[in-house]
């Protein structure tokens, strides 16, 4: 146990320890895997490209539906069609993902086969196609909640956007509908909801650690989830550091594309 404590340094005071660590994150030295013996940097190296693809995957299948989707909900204002979307979008804030993962591979891996089962991983240079075969539901579950939020959120920009006075005076100039839907309301009503997708890559990355459990995928979550039942403390403190740097990196990002949005937005 002696030997040990001079190994890692645990017989020195807590802030010296502290010091230490933050000098070699520093320098890129993230510690050694107790567990493993592999250095922690390496470790979250090759598993990033894994998580990040799911993450990405997760948020274009996001988009893909929250915006149009939302729009639709907004010019479709109070009728049948607006009330089933908001309906349907309630009932995806509700429901937990890892519960959409379950029922996706009870429906389209063991009832309808169309999809691979988990329990593998291909890289996408390999095989770009298995790899995404592997990859759609895992994306779906993970994105599906964050879909929902999105799209309530556009929907209700959308609408505060259009009862604008700018608004009726691009309708009473005679442009038409879509045009002032899509070119002037649109690109305001985007400002509220970039700011939350900042925030929702962030939950989605968080996400990543439950549904790389359901679908065996070799991703950072599964990793952190080993170390913590390990107690391999390096391995997750590595994991936190890594994702307080996507965090800070994220928020820079989305105040650069507030100032490509909006012109009147400067930074001095």
């Amino acid at each position: 146990m002696d030997s040990l404590r001079a190994r890692y340094g645990l017989d020195d005071p807590l802030p010296l320890q502290y010091v230490r660590w933050l000098g070699q994150a520093l320098r890129g030295d993230l510690g050694t895997s107790i567990r493993t013996r592999e250095p922690v940097r390496e470790m979250i190296i090759s598993r990033v490209p894994i998580t990040g693809q799911l993450a990405l995957l997760a948020f274009t299948f996001a988009l893909c539906i929250a915006i149009p989707v939302g729009v639709i909900s907004a010019i479709k204002r109070n009728s049948p069609l607006d009330l089933a979307i908001t309906t349907l979008a309630m009932a995806g804030v509700a429901i937990p993902n890892f519960f959409v993962g379950l029922l996706l591979i009870l429906l389209f891996t063991y009832e309808l086969r169309w999809l691979p089962s988990p329990g593998s991983y291909v890289a996408l240079w390999e095989d770009p196609v298995r790899s995404l075969q592997l990859m759609i539901l895992p994306a779906a579950s993970l994105g599906l909640i964050s879909a929902a939020v999105l799209m309530r959120l556009v929907r209700s920009s959308l609408l505060e956007v259009l009862a604008q006075d700018y608004i009726r005076t691009a309708r009473a100039k005679g442009l038409k509908g879509r045009a002032v839907v899509l070119q002037h309301g649109l690109r305001n009503a985007l400002l509220p909801v970039v700011t939350v997708l900042g925030l929702q890559f962030i939950h989605l990355l968080g996400g990543t650690v439950i549904i790389e459990q359901i679908f065996a995928l070799p991703g950072l979550g599964r990793m952190v989830v080993s170390g913590i039942r390990a107690s391999d403390f390096p391995v997750v403190q590595g994991f936190i550091l890594f994702i307080g740097v996507v965090v800070v990196a994220g928020n820079l990002i989305v105040d650069l594309i507030y100032a490509a949005l909006d012109p009147r937005i400067t930074y001095n």
